[in-house]
């Protein structure tokens, strides 16, 4: 064949794939747990890295990161196919006293995430959400209602119960009657469901398991820095007795959000995610003073960010979602 043909066809190729170049929900569709996997819509299990954006808080100054060119950046640059909104569900700021505000900032980054074709956490942060479970409900009921039909949305309806916040009294029941009330709206998005001791007591969950309602998974977090073996051996349990995982919340540093880098301690708690097909999220999306920020402080919210904007954690979180994943994924420009 001449040279001039094989070029050609090269070119072909190469146009072919740049236009049917799809995103993270063209490409695994529906999420969906078989036994201790969330798998995608072929069967496949399927493993994604984002960030977590940090409280939604009105005046706690990270909202300002609530916005479409944040969302477009990370998947545009990080090629993440995941971004989890993290919305205070409590006073100060968050939806106990001003829900109208909080409720526009989730809704900016799920049409983000719709628009560039990504996976969303829709996340009830809080760390009572026991005390006010008639607005948790509401809270869910709206949101069902209005993105239930699309395949982007996840729901994480409590995100760290505290240590002395019992499984078995407190935090199941309260997790019934909200997945109740969202399976009325929305039967098969996938639900996460936060765990005793700010979501590392997974064990306790896979002991006594949500039933009568498919894709359920439970929320394990982790901070490098502060979390070793001890607390992957309580995942592998969980593991091990049937239970799906997702890693909602993670960080490179220590458990209060500061302290330096555990890179150590970070690609051991990575391999285990991959080893066991985890998504995960990283904490957090935000410029403050602190170990776990990605943003330098002072970082503008317009999503026009070079590397020298980024922390320590933020360039290693970038490199680590960026290299996640086998593909690129990415909107269709045409």
């Amino acid at each position: 064949m001449p040279t001039k043909t094989l070029l050609s066809l090269g070119l072909a190729l190469v146009l072919h794939n740049q236009a049917s170049a799809a995103t993270a929900v063209q490409t695994h569709g529906a999420l969906k747990v078989d036994g201790n996997q969330i798998l995608d819509a072929s069967g496949a299990p399927v493993s994604l890295a984002g960030p977590s954006l940090f409280w939604s808080n009105t005046g706690w100054n990270a909202d300002r990161y609530y916005n479409r060119e944040v969302v477009n950046y990370l998947q545009e640059q990080w090629n993440a196919p995941i971004i989890r909104a993290a919305i205070g569900a409590g006073a100060h700021g968050g939806m106990l006293t001003h829900p109208d505000e909080n409720i526009k900032k989730a809704e900016t980054v799920i049409d983000a995430a719709i628009e560039q074709g990504m996976y969303v956490i829709l996340d009830w942060h809080a760390h009572h959400a026991e005390d006010h479970p008639k607005n948790a409900i509401a809270f869910f009921d709206h949101f069902a209602t209005k993105y239930g039909d699309t395949n982007n949305i996840i729901y994480e309806i409590y995100n760290e119960p505290l240590a002395d916040t019992d499984w078995h009294t407190v935090i199941k029941p309260y997790a019934e009657t909200l997945i109740a009330h969202i399976r009325a709206i929305d039967p098969d998005n996938l639900i996460i469901v936060g765990t005793q001791t700010w979501s590392q007591d997974v064990d306790k969950a896979a002991e006594s398991p949500i039933t009568g309602y498919d894709n359920i998974a439970y929320t394990l977090h982790f901070y490098a820095g502060t979390h070793k073996q001890a607390l992957r051996n309580k995942a592998e349990q969980a593991l091990d007795q049937g239970a799906a995982l997702m890693v909602t919340e993670w960080g490179t540093v220590n458990a209060n959000g500061d302290g330096a880098v555990d890179r150590e301690s970070t690609e051991q708690w990575l391999t285990f995610m991959r080893e066991h097909n985890l998504s995960h999220a990283n904490w957090a999306l935000n410029d403050k003073q602190e170990g776990a920020s990605m943003l330098k402080p002072g970082t503008k919210p317009d999503g026009n960010w070079t590397d020298d904007d980024l922390t320590e954690s933020g360039l290693y979180v970038k490199s680590i979602i960026k290299n996640w994943h086998q593909v690129n994924y990415s909107v269709d420009k045409k």
